[in-house]
């Protein structure tokens, strides 16, 4: 049976997902597209995951985006990618270790440290698909995130 702990971390996972599979929808950056969607409705989110997470991922999309009444913007990271596109599901795990990393570190709530992350400088590097910052080590990106830069490899 899987314990609080493990089910919580796939719940931010999904969560995590689902946000860039809307960011992409709609053209938004990451920050831009948490910001539309607030605390309340990303709160939804990860206490309902078990749920969505069964559901047609294309409808609690456009249910999300909806809700949220998140407009088409101009961010496109998908088009201007010179290599392999990673999917939503890839993007989510990169920015769910990333935020289960540094709500451990700094003892705060999954939530909060989803919003503190995705509104910080890291989100510019991660989205973009042409560094390898989205496939590098978890640990990495903890540390460069904790120092505020990217640091030397």
């Amino acid at each position: 049976m899987q314990n609080r702990e493990d089910s919580r971390a796939n719940d931010l996972f999904f969560v995590c997902s689902l946000i860039d599979r809307i960011a992409r929808k709609t053209k938004n950056t990451r920050k831009d597209t948490v910001n539309a969607l607030g605390v309340p409705n990303i709160e939804k989110l990860y206490d309902l995951a078990d749920v969505y997470h069964c559901e047609n991922i294309d409808k609690v999309t456009d249910e999300f985006i909806e809700a949220a009444t998140i407009k088409t913007g101009e961010f496109d990271n998908i088009s201007t990618c010179d290599y392999s596109v990673p999917s939503y599901w890839d993007i989510g795990r990169v920015y769910s270790r990333l935020i289960r990393q540094v709500s451990k570190e700094k003892n705060k709530d999954n939530i909060d440290t989803l919003f503190e992350v995705y509104n910080s400088w890291i989100t510019d590097y991660i989205d973009d698909y042409n560094t390898n910052m989205y496939y590098s080590n978890p640990n990495y990106i903890f540390h460069s995130y904790k120092e505020g830069n990217l640091l030397d490899n």
